[in-house]
């Protein structure tokens, strides 16, 4: 696994260099330097309100609201912080979640919102993507976009129909029944008791559900705001339409390269293809991904600290039952 994600990093970056090779100019890089220096920190604000958003979507992906708001939203920055930069896959990031959650709820609990918030954040996921392809069609954009659009949301909708299968069906006890053959009893008996608690939310909590996939779409919806700031920035004429376009392109591809340390590369290089079509130029959309990469930089060191800190506490503290 570190190995592969090494082979991730070196291909993404790789990728990036090859695209600031051919399609950087002096006079886009030039600009895109200028946005990118202190005042362009101020555009890592937006992302604030982001964040607490997304934060209410998994409070409501809890049965009960035992968590406080600003813990929940701690753990979410260190969470994140950590799936970029430790995993191919979240799952590192994930148990830094229930790890910080530790003093407030049960492991139960924890692990089961955490689900729930992964299958309601890919739902309006898809939801913004399907918002994504109605206004690129009303825009007229290039066909060849538009129906990358639509593979990306077929994928969504796969993966996510299939995420919530599993999880209604109770198939997590039932794979985990292999571990019964190697005696572990206590594992099997873990995953049976976070089955029940899934379909009992599922069945018994649905209006939470609803919550936060209504506050996932609003988090996802105020990103097509910050990326009309960032266009702002960047000099380039776009509307709030456009905007929407470019932001649910790039939720998809990050959807589809989950398995990318950050979608490094891929991100970049959709980028440029998607400006390209819009008429505003691959130039325009390296600088653009170069901007972004930026404020996901500034969030990654704010979350890395939180978790620091959290951990310097948990040494010095002893630890709460849960």
């Amino acid at each position: 696994m570190r190995a592969y994600r090494t082979i991730s990093i070196v291909v993404g970056l790789a990728i990036l260099a090859i695209l600031i090779v051919v399609v950087g100019k002096e006079a886009t890089l030039a600009a895109a330097t200028r946005a990118l220096g202190w005042r362009s920190l101020l555009l890592c604000l937006p992302f604030a309100l982001i964040m607490a958003v997304d934060t209410l979507g998994w409070r409501y992906a809890f049965a009960y609201d035992r968590v406080p708001f600003t813990r929940l939203m701690a753990a979410r920055m260190a969470g994140e912080a950590v799936s970029v930069l430790t995993s191919v896959v979240p799952i590192g990031g994930d148990a830094v979640k229930v790890w910080l959650l530790r003093p407030h709820t049960s492991y139960r609990e924890s692990v089961a919102s955490v689900i729930v918030a992964k299958t309601t954040i890919t739902l309006s996921q898809a939801l913004f993507l399907l918002i994504g392809v109605a206004v690129a069609l009303a825009l007229s954009v290039d066909a060849r976009l538009v129906t990358a659009m639509l593979w990306l949301l077929l994928v969504e909708v796969i993966g996510v129909g299939g995420f919530v299968f599993v999880q209604v069906a109770g198939l997590l006890s039932r794979g985990a029944g292999l571990l019964a053959r190697f005696g572990k009893r206590r594992a099997l008996e873990s995953v049976e008791n976070l089955d029940r608690a899934l379909q009992d939310f599922y069945r018994q909590h649905w209006r939470r559900f609803l919550l936060s996939v209504g506050f996932h779409l609003l988090g996802w919806l105020l990103g097509v705001l910050e990326t009309w700031l960032f266009l702002q920035a960047l000099a380039i004429p776009a509307s709030l339409a456009t905007a929407t376009v470019v932001e649910t392109l790039g939720s998809a591809v990050r959807f589809a390269t989950f398995f990318m340390p950050g979608s490094l590369g891929a991100l970049e290089g959709a980028n440029t293809g998607a400006f390209a079509a819009l008429g505003y130029g691959a130039q325009a959309g390296l600088a653009f991904s170069l901007l972004r990469r930026l404020r996901q930089v500034v969030w990654i060191a704010l979350g890395g600290l939180v978790f620091l800190v959290a951990r310097g506490r948990a040494r010095l503290a002893p630890e709460t039952p849960s």
